[in-house]
């Protein structure tokens, strides 16, 4: 047997990236929901049509993590942010949620670029050679 046959495949950078992407997502839906007692308290209290929002939108960015494999999922992801920061209109602290994720994932579309430069250089470490 060659020595090619048997070394294992490099790691896929792609594949832990959509994993960051999509535990992201997860981590927001539970802030957004986070945010239910909140708004519950503030701002005239919990309507059928705030507590419908949040819920919506937690509902939506569950659903999202799962997409995450889709090649215009990133975009997906930052335009959801649109929708949270306009949650302003229910409360503040929502808004700001929004604000707070969307740089979130600016970092993350940052990120994105950069491993994409390295793959294109052949940089990352699964592109390395093995050291014997």
């Amino acid at each position: 047997m060659s020595d090619q046959a048997d070394r294992p495949a490099p790691p896929d950078p792609w594949k832990s990236f959509r994993g960051v992407m999509a535990g992201t997502l997860i981590l927001e839906a539970i802030v957004v929901l986070l945010a239910l007692p909140v708004v519950s308290t503030a701002d005239g209290g919990l309507s059928a049509g705030t507590g419908s929002y949040l819920i919506g939108v937690a509902v939506v960015l569950v659903l999202l993590a799962g997409l995450q494999g889709r090649q215009w999922a990133i975009w997906v992801n930052l335009g959801i942010q649109l929708v949270v920061i306009a949650g302003w209109a229910v409360s503040g602290a929502v808004g700001f949620i929004g604000l707070i994720f969307a740089g979130v994932w600016l970092l993350i579309v940052y990120l994105r670029s950069e491993v994409r430069r390295r793959e294109r250089q052949g940089l990352l470490p699964g592109q390395q050679p093995p050291s014997d």
